[in-house]
């Protein structure tokens, strides 16, 4: 199997990426790969089989995505792979790297740092699933990167699910956008929130929506671009003349094919759904 490092093999094709996470959220992180580097051959992987982590216990958590990703590895052979999941990174991550030594992984973290650094109320929120609120790893960032503000930590268990069904065409309420972001938006001493990090790659799917329904104006402080960043150091300058890329697949570990209209929002990422590249790993 050729491995990422071999500068010979990669030279001779598109350098390929798996990028995962539990369900449609890591399109979020699909999008920024795609605008900074072009010439990489990207293959998702959603395991909405088990969406949404969140239900699964840690040790269930850590064993599902091991599971997961020793299949889609062995069958895609990437060379580099993209855990586009709060959840799963801090949970799975050094499971991953301890084994598959010889592959790169690029975890997601919640951009507390950068949100903190840029705030000027200091009131910096942190929207989340309830369960990476609820990680000491979480807690940790905000002791190393903001104390210097005050930090509003918002955990959502709707939110994601409400991606998911925007994704996939069917309706949204707007009034169970703003109820889940309400707590938010805080006001102290005349000072404003004006930061809010979106520690959950689903809801920069949702980012007109929340822009829309915010009471006020403030950052949305998204970690993907920093992802593909990362990414792009990692794989190294791109050749000049290597030929655009197929568009990347997309993989269900339901097995299921998705609906007309979620292949449609999938082909605006650069992604087509075919039953042979379906994989079927349902939950025990």
């Amino acid at each position: 199997m050729e491995r990422f490092g071999e500068p010979a093999a990669l030279a001779e094709r598109a350098p390929r990426a798996l990028v995962f996470d539990s369900g449609l959220g890591g399109l979020s992180v699909l999008a920024e790969i795609r605008r900074l580097r072009p010439d990489v051959e990207i293959v998702y992987v959603a395991d909405d089989a088990a969406f949404p982590y969140g239900r699964l216990s840690d040790a269930a958590l850590i064993e599902r995505v091991g599971a997961v990703m020793a299949r889609v590895v062995a069958e895609q052979t990437p060379d580099i792979v993209v855990i586009a999941c709060s959840t799963a990174s801090t949970l799975a991550l050094p499971h991953l790297r301890a084994a598959y030594p010889q592959l790169p992984f690029v975890g997601t973290v919640p951009a507390i740092k950068p949100a903190a650094r840029e705030s000027r109320s200091g009131l910096v929120s942190v929207l989340a699933t309830r369960g990476t609120i609820a990680r000491d790893y979480t807690h940790a960032l905000v002791r190393d990167y903001a104390a210097d503000c005050e930090v509003t930590l918002v955990g959502s268990a709707d939110l994601a699910p409400i991606a998911e069904r925007a994704m996939r065409g069917e309706a949204v309420d707007d009034a169970g956008i703003a109820r889940e972001i309400a707590p938010c938006f805080v006001e102290k001493d005349g000072r404003r929130t004006d930061c809010v990090v979106l520690a959950c790659t689903h809801f920069p799917l949702l980012i007109d929506a929340l822009e829309r329904l915010s009471p006020w104006p403030v950052a949305f402080v998204d970690p993907a671009p920093a992802i593909a960043r990362r990414l792009d150091a990692l794989l190294g300058e791109a050749p000049r003349d290597s030929a655009p890329p197929r568009p990347g697949a997309a993989i269900f570990t339901s097995g299921a094919a998705p609906g007309r209209r979620l292949q449609k929002a999938l082909l605006r990422y650069g992604l087509t759904f075919t039953p042979s590249a379906a994989i079927s790993l349902a939950m025990a």
